[in-house]
């Protein structure tokens, strides 16, 4: 359909007129599920944090701050959680230490995730419930980095949550959380609807009513806020950045973002999906796992073309797994200096001086510009002998293949509190049992990397924390466990009557968005 279309159809679809105490924000990618426990990806996040707290969470530049608990530490494997008292759950039951128990081993029991939270309690080996209100954690080994897990990880009523499955959240039964909104209405690939708790431990909000409406279309989105049909859109389309700072009815918020926009390259089978000789016949092994082709891929790639043009000034070119601001960036790793020849050289120097054939695999309603971005990497790949075409499609399409291992070649964007963390995830040997490659889609394996990664987690001590965790970066960008791409920047557009606190990492969530004469 027409973008045209889409756009009037909407407006006539948003035709109500929005009162002072009702938000309608737009949101950029589908949210798939309500469970917050099933499968750890961002848009779930934004949607499931509106009627679901945690433990603890961090503010707008990613520092660890108190929720529904503070905490210290009883030696180097004990964590004391008071929580606080009198929290109250939508359905009026009080928050206990059952629930938190509850909640921190539900994860544990999931199967089926492409990418669950299995990573974020298996730490905690021990949960010790003291009284009603204080819960102590033990981890097996030192562990520096559960405040920054347990920031990820929801916590849901045992009552309404034992024996549920997805289905359940989805429909709004077991959806009973102690955050600032209910659940009323979940509608998958269109919009979620969420009433005020008026019992909310953290105050009375500003919004009685919040509609969260999924618009991954950058045109649908931008004509529903200029329109005035709603209040308020998340990671503005760089196209219309120029115009609506231009325009004296909106306001704008930015902020560099956590997220690094990468390729996974398949390293670990012998024939990789959508890999071929240029004639389309199978080739007799995996190019991936020599690592001259790998830095001859990140060779021919202008990450300052990209950066510039098809992120339109929206982006830095990325080096590491992390952007600048985060916990573990090693400012000394300078992204691959664009080389074309010098690529074509390693390919050669690697037995394929002809090239061969790869299709890159995207979400085309995920990240900023993601197709645009995979397009123009595609025509840089080709450039140098590596013949590529790209494959995209919707979010909720893209995890399931993924999952299935259908990718040899895949785009992917990953936002963390710190290097070590995304380490853990993104390039550990892939291991269950400790938390390690829950989204390492292209196998990467390396035993030091592995054990740096172990050894940032398990320090206790930030600086010393950090300098093994720059130390495990800097060994991923020199074996190329991925390719990175950009770090984005992150852009808000609302209304002038609000105002919203850039967030590092992306979140949107109503109850921050303030009432411009409420702003302080």
């Amino acid at each position: 359909m027409p973008t045209k279309s889409l756009a009037a159809c909407l407006i006539c679809w948003f035709a109500s007129a929005v009162g002072a105490d009702e938000l309608r924000i737009g949101l950029s990618a589908d949210v798939t599920t309500f469970d917050p426990h099933f499968v750890a990806a961002q848009p779930n996040l934004t949607a499931q944090h509106h009627v679901f707290d945690s433990l603890v969470h961090v503010d707008e530049r990613g520092r660890p701050i108190p929720v529904l608990a503070s905490w210290r530490t009883l030696d180097s494997l004990t964590w004391e959680f008071r929580l606080r008292q009198g929290v109250k759950f939508h359905d009026g039951t009080e928050l206990t230490t059952e629930d938190v128990v509850f909640s921190l081993e539900r994860p544990l029991t999931i199967t089926g995730s492409p990418g669950g939270y299995a990573t974020y309690v298996r730490p905690i080996v021990a949960k010790e419930i003291v009284d009603r209100y204080t819960v102590r954690l033990k981890t097996a080994a030192p562990y520096g980095a559960l405040l920054e897990d347990l920031a990820e990880v929801l916590i849901v009523s045992k009552k309404a949550a034992a024996r549920a499955t997805s289905e359940d959240f989805d429909s709004g039964r077991a959806a009973v959380g102690t955050g600032p909104y209910k659940l009323v209405r979940f509608s998958r690939g269109d919009q979620i609807e969420l009433a005020r708790h008026d019992g909310y431990w953290g105050g009375r909000t500003p919004w009685d009513k919040v509609t969260l409406l999924v618009l991954p279309s950058d045109p649908v989105r931008t004509a529903a806020l200029l329109s005035g049909q709603i209040d308020a859109i998340e990671h503005v389309p760089t196209a219309d950045i120029a115009r609506l700072r231009r325009n004296p009815a909106f306001r704008l918020a930015q902020a560099v973002s956590w997220r690094t926009i990468f390729l996974h390259v398949d390293q670990y089978r012998n024939r990789p999906p959508g890999v071929s000789s240029r004639t389309g016949a199978p080739l007799a092994r995996n190019p991936f796992k020599d690592i001259r082709v790998r830095r001859a891929m990140s060779k021919a790639i202008n990450r300052a073309a990209i950066a510039e043009r098809v992120m339109e000034g929206l982006a830095l070119p990325a080096a590491n797994v992390v952007s600048p601001s985060v916990f573990g960036h090693d400012p000394a790793v300078k992204p691959e200096p664009y080389d074309p020849e010098g690529a074509r050289k390693l390919l050669a120097e690697a037995g394929w001086p002809g090239g061969f054939s790869v299709t890159l695999a995207t979400p085309n309603n995920r990240y900023i510009n993601d197709e645009q971005v995979a397009q123009a990497v595609a025509q840089m790949f080709s450039r140098i002998g590596i013949a590529t075409k790209v494959e995209a499609m919707p979010l909720s399409a893209y995890f399931g293949k993924a999952r299935n291992k259908e990718f040899g070649v895949a785009l992917l964007g990953w936002g963390s509190l710190a290097a070590d963390l995304a380490l853990r995830s993104l390039a550990g040997t892939p291991d269950p049992g400790k938390g390690f490659g829950a989204w390492n889609w292209g196998g990467y394996a390396d035993a030091k990397l592995d054990q740096l990664v172990a050894q940032a987690l398990g320090t206790v001590d930030p600086a010393k924390r950090e300098a093994l965790a720059r130390s495990a970066a800097a060994l991923a960008a020199r074996e190329i466990a991925f390719i990175p791409l950009h770090y984005q920047i992150v852009t808000w557009a609302m209304k002038k009557s609000l105002t919203y606190a850039a967030r590092t990492d992306e979140f949107t969530f109503a109850h921050h968005f303030r009432p411009q004469q409420a702003a302080k």
